[in-house]
């Protein structure tokens, strides 16, 4: 190791990529943060104290090797810091832009506890997967053998793709099934670009492409091919949805128009910003522009929805929370960004009504305090008497969060089992269900999550669909 690369800490500043001007932010849908110049990113990565235990790493889903590669860009070597990376991360720049590093890598770097400020973990990840692509050190999947054995994939989200990948490196024909037009998820129709800028998933789309891997898009399993026809035609099958079905809010005036889920007013946005034709972008009814907004929820799709909202040009914004900002369950950066665009958040209160009489106007809501710590170790909401307050509204969004659809009836299997929280049920040791030859993995299994869970998930079912599939080959083998 080039000790004079590392251990920066001590004289130099955390410095994180600038944000461009606020008001031209405002204004656009192009991501927030500028890149890295090299010099930069050498020497931030250097601040890395490349510490015994590196907590950085534990705390990663991914068990992400990242002193290796911080201590790799700081000497300059940049190819082998993503050839390190790329080992355990299917979608490195992805994660870089949207991973909440403030609760997980760098909100537990060992010097972020020690007062210095964390390495800048997530924007040193993005610059050097941006580089491997610019520097063409990222080709198409070459497996050392091709096997004459298949597996599908249902759902072209960030656990379907990474169990994609992996199991096209192991040589398997790999087939990805989705009912909806493109290939991404919720990374193409859910995250806004200002978070993660469309291009950058579907270059990774065409490299899985250009690897092997085939989609199968518009097909929804149930309808236009059965669940038994699809077991028939594989060696295995992983389901790999994801949760789409939007938490309701149990409030009078819920039927009110213009009272509407998060990823319907996502959707619409990226459809837009995609070329698609979207009517109801169009005529107004999801369009915020000129239009008091209020979004209900504090996760990571309600911070989605309001700096949205400030890009469409809303007339005001209003993000009303239950509890306060220390409790709130999504990023504190993204809770700073969207503070600086102009969105006004309302701690400790929660919706009560949606006022109108065929369209919303207003919602009202009463303040909150905090009481006791519950189950989960998280401090009780109670609604405070007497303390209701209107606020107006021509568009109510509900960001509340996301529970899996109606399975097993969606794919017409009885028999494939779930929980009670209508999750599937899986053998954690092999993530298959009680149906030989199932998998599955990701939010469908252990519910509503992070991106970079998908991920981890994802490849880790690719590993033991591959073992499933190798074993039965023995086992055959043997009759």
């Amino acid at each position: 190791m080039t000790t004079d690369a590392m251990l920066k800490f001590v004289d130099l500043e955390q410095e994180t990529p600038s944000k461009r001007d606020i008001e031209a932010r405002r204004s656009d849908f192009q991501e927030i943060y500028d890149r890295y110049l090299p010099d930069a990113a050498g020497d931030q990565a250097g601040r890395c104290s490349q510490c015994g235990v590196p907590f950085c790493q534990i705390h990663c889903p991914l068990h992400n090797n990242i002193p290796d590669w911080l201590l790799l860009t700081a000497e300059g070597r940049l190819e082998e810091a993503y050839e390190v990376s790329n080992e355990t991360n299917t979608f490195p720049e992805i994660c870089g832009r949207i991973c909440p590093q403030d609760r997980l890598c760098e909100g537990n770097c060992v010097i972020e506890q020690s007062g210095h400020g964390a390495v800048t973990i997530g924007s040193v990840e993005k610059y050097i997967t941006d580089t491997a692509w610019e520097e063409g050190w990222i080709t198409p999947i070459v497996p050392p053998v091709e096997r004459d054995t298949s597996v599908a994939v249902i759902g072209a989200g960030p656990g379907g793709l990474a169990a994609a990948e992996k199991l096209r490196r192991k040589g398997h024909q790999v087939h990805v099934y989705d009912r909806y037009d493109r290939v991404g998820g919720l990374m193409i129709y859910g995250i806004p670009n200002f978070k993660l800028e469309k291009e950058v998933v579907l270059r990774r789309t065409e490299w899985l492409e250009q690897s092997g891997v085939q989609f199968h898009l518009g097909v929804a399993i149930g309808e236009d091919v059965t669940f038994d026809d699809l077991r028939a035609k594989h060696d295995a099958v992983l389901i790999a949805t994801g949760v789409y079905k939007a938490r309701e809010l149990a409030a009078p005036g819920r039927g009110l128009r213009n009272v509407i889920p998060a990823m319907t007013y996502l959707t619409a946005s990226n459809r837009k910003g995609l070329g698609d034709d979207v009517p109801e972008f169009d005529d107004g009814t999801l369009d915020a522009q000129g239009k008091d907004i209020v979004v209900i929820g504090g996760g990571d799709t309600a911070m989605d929805c309001v700096r949205t909202a400030v890009r469409q040009g809303a007339k005001s914004v209003k993000c009303l929370y239950r509890r306060d900002r220390v409790n709130m369950p999504g990023s504190q950066r993204e809770v700073q960004n969207a503070e600086e665009e102009g969105v006004q958040f309302i701690w400790l209160t929660a919706p009560e009504a949606f006022i109108g009489d065929e369209a919303v106007t207003a919602v009202r809501a009463h303040q909150m305090r905090l009481g006791r710590p519950d189950a989960t170790g998280r401090r009780t909401p109670t609604p405070v008497e007497g303390s209701a307050e209107n606020h107006a509204c021509d568009i109510a969004i509900l960001a509340l969060g996301f529970d899996p659809e109606d399975l097993p009836t969606l794919f017409g299997q009885k028999q494939l089992p779930v929980t009670r929280w209508g999750t599937i049920r899986v053998d954690h040791k092999t993530q298959m269900t009680e149906m030989e030859g199932v998998f599955a993995a990701g939010d469908i299994v252990r519910g509503a999550s992070l991106v970079v869970w998908a991920i981890r998930d994802g490849r880790d079912a690719a590993d033991a669909i591959h073992t499933y599939i190798q074993d039965k080959a023995v086992q055959a083998a043997a009759e």
